[in-house]
């Protein structure tokens, strides 16, 4: 899916986003293995994918048993989510043994599936260990302009730019993203199909909250943006400049070890194909130690958008 549309309240402090992200991933349990994922404030157009995947995350870790942690999900996305309606989310325990639990969680709305979810669980154990990835070597984050300087820069030299269009792109996010590369909406010359972006919470997460679930929750969360815009590279398209239409297939992610969302990470994108309308994509995501946090991979929807003739 796309990245997120919700225009927030532009008074809203680092502190007061990082809460309603947490409360927006936070499902309410309606009944043993159905839970409830409230929609973002204010939001308009269609759902953010991050955040049908996190929710949906969310309501699987909460039927998981009791010391095992989510290592991987598979997700497919069925059909674009609406913004200001709740999200049913369905769990099926399909499998508990002694080192590795499966659950299935089918998000709905108003009825209609919109995500089928499987997310594996495994016991803690120590086994054989390697990395084979060295992270990449990039500018830090601290030397890094913030994305939301970029994007102001990027509309003041706009010519048309409706109201809502501004606000969409100059919303403040929860999530702060520093970007090594030219960022992908402002990309207008072919480059090679691979990026860096450093990305954390806005804020600490509330101490209260501090669990590594939730950290995992806000990792898939922001794990769905840029991703897609990787396979637009080699071609010098933009989808803020409106020429091309695109949405996330499916998404899968694997979780290598625990990692804090409030601290930099580096996801590291790159899309070795595309083809028939659809574009490839991988992540990798490293903490500032380098080591290997998460890996991601995901194919959508990547069209040119021609311009109607009268």
């Amino acid at each position: 899916m796309t990245e997120p549309t919700e225009p927030m309240p532009d008074n809203s402090t680092p502190a007061e986003l990082v809460a309603g992200l947490v409360e927006l991933l936070t499902v309410t349990r309606e009944g043993d293995d159905s839970f409830v994922g409230q929609p973002q404030p204010g939001g308009v157009g269609r759902v953010f994918g991050g955040q049908v995947i996190a929710q949906a995350l969310q309501a699987a870790q909460a039927t998981a048993p009791d010391g095992m942690a989510a290592h991987s999900l598979h997700a497919y996305f069925l059909r674009g989510g609406e913004e200001g309606v709740d999200i049913d989310y369905q769990t099926a325990r399909d499998f508990d043994g002694r080192s590795f639990a499966n659950r299935r969680v089918v998000a709905r709305q108003q009825g209609r599936p919109i995500l089928n979810l499987t997310a594996s669980f495994q016991q803690a154990e120590e086994g054989l260990s390697h990395d084979d990835y060295t992270m990449p070597q990039v500018t830090p984050p601290e030397e890094l302009t913030p994305d939301t300087e970029l994007r102001r820069k990027f509309v003041a030299q706009l010519d048309h730019v409706s109201d809502l269009q501004r606000a969409l792109m100059l919303r403040p996010r929860p999530i702060e993203m520093r970007t090594s590369d030219s960022l992908h909406w402002m990309n207008s010359e072919p480059r090679a199909p691979q990026a860096h972006s450093w990305f954390r919470t806005v804020a600490q997460l509330p101490a209260l909250s501090d669990d590594p679930a939730l950290h995992r929750a806000v990792i898939a969360y922001a794990s769905d943006y840029t991703l897609l815009g990787t396979a637009a590279l080699p071609h010098g398209l933009s989808w803020a400049r409106g020429e091309l239409n695109g949405a996330s297939l499916d998404h899968a992610i694997w979780f290598h070890r625990p990692a804090r969302a409030d601290e930099w990470l580096l996801y590291a994108t790159d899309s070795p194909w595309s083809g028939a309308g659809r574009g490839f994509n991988r992540g990798r995501i490293f903490d500032r130690e380098g080591r290997l946090v998460a890996s991601v991979a995901q194919e959508g929807v990547v069209r040119r958008r021609h311009k109607r003739t009268a």
